[in-house]
């Protein structure tokens, strides 16, 4: 295993990539980085790196040909025109064109992209971006956003619906598919708050108030499972006694269900409020 430093980083390549609990293909999958992401390199073994992604540090393993290492004082979209993928996917073309040529790739919502060029005098839908590989590629301007605004909890709401009927994905954290916790922690992360990636430590975790069933709020997160020290699944409360989630129960799709079905009664064993 090579030697790194603490300021080893590196920029991922892939839309969504799965990051394995040990440095195999074969291993399961604990979590994603996503495209564009900067993330810190924690080892090294050569054909596979174990990274930590930013903000909640989660750790896991990927195939070194799936990010850029970053030389020293090296950043992407850290500074400068950034754009923020709003679509659900995007495609990145070669040149401002959807007729001339395949999309180079498509990159899923929350993307973020360094802005090279811009045309407004042409009043063009067009904007090229510098990709991590240090290519250029073009995106149209009605797939992203710039500087987005923290989400109000009616927001939220909205956001959320977004997303029915896209697969549930294990370790998923993207719009190509999410997991559970992956679901929750976007929610709360447009919402302007950045909680812990998995279930349990959400529910453990020091920025969460306890609240009851009985004074439930759209925008609660709920916990279920054996019981508050074994929970397996979440769910974002959306009011009137439903709530959203990416789940594998009967379809495996982010769908809306009821709390009063009697699974989710039985296994609800937390609710939680998020500090703004």
């Amino acid at each position: 295993m090579c030697s790194v430093s603490g300021g080893d980083r590196a920029v991922v390549l892939a839309p969504a990539l799965n990051m394995f609990s040990k440095p195999s293909a074969d291993a399961d999958v604990v979590s994603q980085a996503r495209y564009g992401m900067t993330v810190s390199i924690a080892a090294d073994q050569g054909e596979w790196l174990q990274i930590k992604t930013p903000g909640d540090d989660y750790s896991g393993w990927v195939s070194a040909d799936s990010v850029r290492k970053l030389k020293d004082g090296e950043t992407y979209a850290a500074s400068g025109k950034v754009a923020t993928v709003e679509s659900l996917r995007a495609h990145l073309y070669r040149e401002p064109s959807v007729t001339k040529h395949a999309p180079l790739l498509t990159v899923p919502f929350e993307t973020r992209l360094e802005i090279v060029e811009e045309r407004p005098q042409d009043n063009s839908r067009w904007i090229a971006a510098r990709l991590p590989d240090d290519r250029k590629a073009w995106i149209q301007r009605g797939d992203v956003s710039f500087d987005p605004p923290a989400l109000s909890i009616a927001e939220l709401r909205e956001l959320s619906k977004r997303f029915l009927g896209l697969p549930y994905t294990w370790g998923g954290t993207t719009s190509f598919g999410y997991d559970c916790s992956g679901f929750t922690q976007m929610l709360v992360r447009r919402g302007g708050v950045l909680m812990p990636r998995d279930a349990q430590p959400q529910a453990d975790w020091d920025q969460m108030q306890q609240v009851q069933r009985a004074t439930l709020q759209p925008g609660d997160l709920l916990y279920f499972g054996a019981n508050a020290k074994k929970i397996t699944h979440t769910g974002f409360y959306l009011g009137n006694g439903e709530f959203i989630h990416a789940t594998t129960d009967t379809r495996p799709v982010l769908q809306i269900s009821r709390l009063d079905e009697a699974k989710w009664t039985k296994l609800l064993v937390a609710c939680r409020r998020w500090k703004r």
